[in-house]
């Protein structure tokens, strides 16, 4: 998550910033088999990644205060 936020950091550069690296990273990092078993497509796929990176851009702007 550190090296997120680093990344993050250079956001004036690489137009990464935490919103950003969230929506990449989030399906990795919160990754859930349940979801991959059932073949969920469609909206509820949707649905899954946007709570996903919506939690890790929460971790990522709050990385000093969890870790």
């Amino acid at each position: 998550m550190r090296h997120l936020l680093r990344m993050a950091g250079h956001s004036g550069r690489t137009n990464m910033h935490a919103r950003n690296l969230a929506i990449v990273w989030a399906p990795n990092l919160l990754r859930s088999k349940d979801i991959e078993a059932s073949g969920f497509n469609g909206t509820a796929a949707f649905m899954e990644v946007r709570v996903q990176s919506i939690v890790v851009e929460f971790i990522l702007t709050h990385v000093e205060q969890l870790f």
